[in-house]
């Protein structure tokens, strides 16, 4: 009679302990999602990122055929929210809207400071779109492009200043990303918000402003403020007529507020491919992406490799950014 051996009933063993989890993964990743889906919003209810969640949520949900319930955790920046989610359990139950760009700004800015690494502990589950920045001055500045904005910084060295809505905001990294390359001195002023830094510039208190587009346009369009140049690698459809800081040959300054939906680091791969495919599936449609574009969004999901690599070459552009301007928080 055949006697198996302490060491064939050990390998059996290990093998058969190995493959236990690979097969309760397997089902939960084909079982998913059998429950509803926290989604985190990392900042207070009726500001962008929370409009922009529901409106992806609400897709999300019809798309993956469970409910997507929306949770408003705001403070620290978006960095309470977003803590939360990458201390959750990794099991695509709980997700976070996130503006990547802030994050990633903030994740260099406040590196060890902040509850989590950005990107060690969250991962994307797809690329929503973006909000495209445009470049402003204030009427009584005599320019009309960003070459005359040059050449008039060059010329008057520390006397021309720039709003920004944060000391980590995408609309202050966006003008010392400019700063760098046009190697110019224009000195920055920050506000609690967009709302008085806007305030302040058509006031004439301030004179430059990188700007999200929903914020900036209504001033634009009454003639309060004057636009130089949008800051996406293309014109687009909001303000058709305002060329691109690329066509004015500053190549390198393209910036755009990045959104996107984030996972814990560790949730399985098919899970997460099941998120990202209903992501997709919603913001190919022509109502969802009109929905986005009335808040100032231009969808544009990515799938989960091409989230993945804009995610690192967001961070790795700030960072730079940051070093090469020795910028601080404060």
């Amino acid at each position: 009679m055949f006697q198996p051996s302490k060491t064939l009933l050990g390998t059996s063993l290990a093998a058969l302990l190995l493959a236990m989890p690979m097969g309760a993964m397997a089902q939960s990743a084909d079982s998913y999602p059998d429950q509803p889906i926290r989604l985190i919003i990392p900042y207070p209810p009726g500001g962008a990122t929370d409009v922009i969640g529901r409106i992806v949520g609400k897709n999300l949900s019809d798309e993956i055929g469970k409910q997507v319930v929306i949770e408003n955790r705001g403070g620290a920046g978006g960095n309470i929210g977003a803590a939360e989610v990458a201390r959750a359990k990794p099991d695509g139950y709980t997700l976070l809207m996130g503006a990547l760009t802030s994050h990633s700004v903030m994740a260099t800015l406040e590196k060890g400071k902040l509850q989590y690494d950005l990107q060690k502990d969250l991962t994307p589950a797809g690329v929503v779109g973006f909000v495209p920045l445009v470049a402003v001055v204030n009427p009584s500045v005599p320019v009309k492009s960003l070459n005359e904005l040059v050449d008039y910084a060059k010329k008057n060295p520390g006397k021309l200043n720039f709003a920004s809505s944060g000391a980590g905001a995408p609309q202050r990294m966006a003008m010392e990303l400019f700063k760098q390359i046009a190697g110019v001195d224009i000195v920055h002023v920050a506000y609690r918000g967009s709302g008085p830094a806007m305030t302040d510039l058509v006031g004439g208190q301030v004179q430059v402003m990188t700007e999200t587009m929903p914020a900036a346009i209504s001033f634009i369009k009454s003639g309060q403020l004057r636009p130089l140049a949008v800051l996406t690698p293309e014109r687009v459809s909001m303000l058709p007529d305002v060329p691109t800081a690329k066509e004015q040959g500053l190549t390198g300054f393209n910036v755009s507020s990045l959104f996107g939906v984030m996972a814990p680091a560790g949730t399985p791969a098919p899970i997460l491919e099941k998120i990202n495919k209903a992501l997709l599936a919603g913001l190919s449609k022509k109502a969802v992406k009109d929905q986005l574009l009335q808040q100032g969004v231009y969808a544009d999901p990515l799938a989960l490799e091409p989230s993945k690599t804009r995610l690192t070459a967001e961070v790795e552009q700030w960072a730079k950014v940051i070093r090469d301007g020795n910028i601080t928080v404060n």
